[in-house]
């Protein structure tokens, strides 16, 4: 009888052990998974969107002024595949290309990226310009904002107009180099008001530059 009492007692040390080294929990220990019936499927945890970078370009409704929406709506009507961002993007570029092509007298150049009307204008300023044995030596340094301020659509043809503050070095020399007037060490704030035009649902995809101003 005794025997039993003292295995009884071992057992019930060893168990007392067991349950000290097994039975309590570290803090690392990975929680068992819940049953089926008893999991809930919780939406992901939203992030905060991470802060634009300083040079990202701005947002593109930020870049049209509320006179031109409008019209931009119509444009979309008239032609869903337009998108207001792509078409800043090559005014931009169409900017530059006129501006250095009308620059260095590059008549062939403006001929598929002004209509004829302004194209006329150019030639007229570029055979002045050569007459008076002059040689513009510019250079476009930065374009610092693109705004579209207007926009309609009439009798299919689309037009839209945007307001470039840019940075220009002009420097105009005569035929033999000698600077006449400016200085490419000095960029001039400029303000252009340039319309494009489009006809939509036309196979070219192009716009081209239909009217020059300056702005008010």
């Amino acid at each position: 009888m005794l025997v039993v009492v003292l295995l009884a007692m071992v057992a019930a040390f060893l168990a007392l052990r067991l349950y000290m080294v097994l039975g309590k929990r570290s803090g690392h220990e990975q929680s068992l998974p819940r049953p089926a019936s008893e999991r809930v499927v919780t939406a992901p945890t939203m992030r905060p969107v991470p802060e634009i970078a300083a040079d990202a370009p701005p947002p593109v409704d930020s870049l049209i002024e509320p006179d031109a929406a409008a019209g931009l709506r119509a444009i979309v009507a008239a032609d869903p595949s337009f998108d207001a961002g792509r078409f800043l993007d090559g005014a931009r570029s169409a900017y530059r290309m006129v501006l250095e092509a009308f620059w260095k007298g590059d008549e062939e150049e403006l001929g598929w990226l002004t209509s004829d009307e302004v194209r006329r204008s150019f030639s007229d300023a570029i055979a002045a310009r050569t007459a008076a044995g002059e040689v513009l030596d510019n250079r476009l340094v930065s374009i610092e904002r693109a705004v579209i301020s207007a926009a309609s659509v009439s009798d299919k043809v689309a037009s839209i107009t945007v307001r470039f503050d840019a940075d220009i070095a002009a420097v105009t020399r005569d035929s033999e180099g000698k600077v006449l007037a400016g200085s490419l060490t000095d960029a001039v704030p400029t303000h252009d008001v340039w319309t494009f035009s489009r006809t939509v649902r036309d196979k070219d995809p192009n716009w081209v530059l239909s009217d020059t101003d300056e702005a008010a």
